[in-house]
């Protein structure tokens, strides 16, 4: 039996500025952006590639904004990923390597950080 990662819910403060971080400046695609109601916006987005997406919004989930940690996306060039994650604007660290391969780490604006691996 396959048990499939589809979404992962990310808490933040400000839907609206999030949504552009992640579809404007890290540049996934932005899937789906319904309103319910007042007390229920839905938002999926999707990076380029990833068979899993993340949701946000109001009514999604109860976490602090800003309390995800360790996202992790896998990337073949861990050169390439910074260069257009910066070039795009992110705030991204060094290049580091390690036993797992090389990393960057950046953060959205609430402070929930993302991991991207090149196992190599």
């Amino acid at each position: 039996m396959d048990f499939k990662l589809e979404v992962v819910p990310v808490p933040v403060s400000d839907v609206d500025r999030s949504v552009a971080f992640y579809r404007d400046t890290v540049g996934f695609s932005l899937d789906v952006d319904h309103t319910l109601s007042p007390e229920l916006r839905f938002v999926q987005l999707t990076p380029p590639g990833s068979a899993c997406s993340i949701i946000m919004g109001v009514g999604i989930v109860d976490s602090a904004p800003g309390s995800l940690r360790g996202l992790q996306l896998v990337v073949e060039d861990i050169q390439a990923a910074r260069a257009e994650l910066a070039g795009r604007g992110v705030t991204v660290s060094d290049v580091t390597t390690g036993s797992g391969g090389s990393f960057v780490h950046f953060a959205d604006p609430d402070g929930n950080t993302w991991t991207v691996q090149d196992p190599g």
